[in-house]
Parts: structure tokens; sequence; C-alpha cells
């Protein structure tokens, strides 16, 4: 640059007049750089960008934050412990449901037993109170029947079975016309065995011979034929 303005052909040696014009120039292009350094009017610059600001939370805003969770905590304790009150509450209902229904089974079965157990009982008692004889022989039978709505008194089949087989319960005949066809009367009212089985009165025994047995299945059938067997005065 300093080259194009000394004049051509002259010696290359500055004199004070040029030097000070130099050093004017230098002082002008300083100046003017400096003044593309200051900003416009009411604006303002910085060299490096401004640090992000910090955010303050207040006492109160944590407390609040705070107050929040814990309450959402407690309500979910809350809603836990409510699930496990009803399980339990299912849990204990269904094992108080069981132990009823097995304590109602329980009485149930001792009941049953027990009653059962009455009525073998009275049976027995029933058996050992009627004698082995013809006497006893006609209370039982008589006993049986009533349950059975077979009429018959006890003078009436005693009549007939002194007359029939004078009170032997394996009596047999073996000369009428029964006999003759294969089929003997046998017992103390002298039964034959299709009769017996006809009129077999339920618990009895189904031995033609047995004098209880005997005697029910007889009534059973005078019942039938003749109304009762204190209608019957012979052979039937």
């Amino acid at each position: 640059m300093l080259k194009n303005i000394l004049p051509r052909g002259r010696s290359r040696s500055l004199n004070r007049n040029q030097k000070a014009a130099i050093a004017g120039v230098g002082a002008l292009g300083a100046a003017a750089v400096a003044l593309t350094a200051v900003p416009a009017s009411g604006q303002t610059t910085t060299s490096e960008a401004a640090p992000t600001a910090k955010v303050a939370y207040s006492t109160k805003q944590i407390q609040d934050v705070h107050a929040g969770v814990t309450g959402q905590l407690a309500g979910a304790s809350q809603k836990v412990a409510s699930i496990e009150a009803k399980k339990e509450a299912a849990t204990e209902s269904a094992a108080k449901k069981a132990t009823a229904e097995k304590s109602t089974a329980k009485r149930a079965t001792e009941k049953t037993t027990s009653r059962d157990a009455k009525r073998t009982e009275v049976k027995k008692v029933a058996k050992k109170s009627y004698s082995n004889n013809l006497d006893g022989w006609i209370r039982e039978a008589r006993a049986i029947m009533k349950k059975h709505d077979i009429p018959g008194t006890y003078d009436g089949i005693h009549r007939n079975i002194i007359r029939e087989s004078s009170g032997n319960p394996k009596a047999i005949n073996d000369w009428d016309i029964n006999a003759i066809n294969g089929i003997p009367s046998k017992g103390l009212l002298q039964v034959i065995p299709p009769t017996f089985k006809a009129y077999h009165v339920p618990g009895t025994s189904w031995n033609i011979y047995d004098p209880v047995a005997n005697i029910a299945a007889a009534c059973n059938y005078a019942a039938d034929k003749y109304g009762t067997m204190d209608n019957v005065d012979s052979a039937y």
C-alpha cells in the first residue's frame, strides 16, 4: 500500500510530512475499527452465551409435593389393606361355612345312628318281651299284624291253631287233598307253601315252619278270604 503513494522517480526516503501523513492514515484506520466494535444505541452485546437461570422452589411447593406423594402412598396402602381384608373375610366365611356343613352332617349322622340304634334296641326289647311258646308267638304275630292292618284277635287265632295243629309249629298234614297233590299243609295254622309265599308278611321269616311267620301269613290270607281269622271255624 505504501509504495503506491510514493511519487515515481523520487527517492524512497520519507520526509517529515510524508511520515505524518502515513501516521494519520493509520490512526484513522484504527479509529474505524474501534467504531465498528461499538454497539448501536440501546443494544447490548455479550461475548458469550448467558448461563441458564436456576429455578427456585419455595418451601410450600416442596411441602405440597411431599404431601401429595404421601397421600397417594397412603391411598394405595388403604386399597391394598381393603383387598387383603376382603380376602381374609372371604376365607373366614368359607371356613365357617365348611365347618357348619360338617357340623350339620355330623349331627345328621349322629341323629340317624342314634335313631337306628334306638330302633334296634326296641326290636331287641320287643323280641325279649315275647316268650318262646304259643302265647308268645301269637302276641308277637299280632304286634306285626297290627303294623300292616291285618285283623285277628288272640282268641280267634288261638282257637284255630289248636284245631289245626294242636300248637305244634312243626306239624305237617300228609293225608288231605293238598298232600295228595304234593303240597301238604304245614305249621301252626297248616298253610300250604304257595299260600304262605303269596301272603307272606314283611318283617317275618320266610321259613314256613317259623311260628310267627306262619301265623301272620295265615291271618293275612284269612283276612283276604274271610275278613278275619275270627270268622274261620273249620278247614279254610
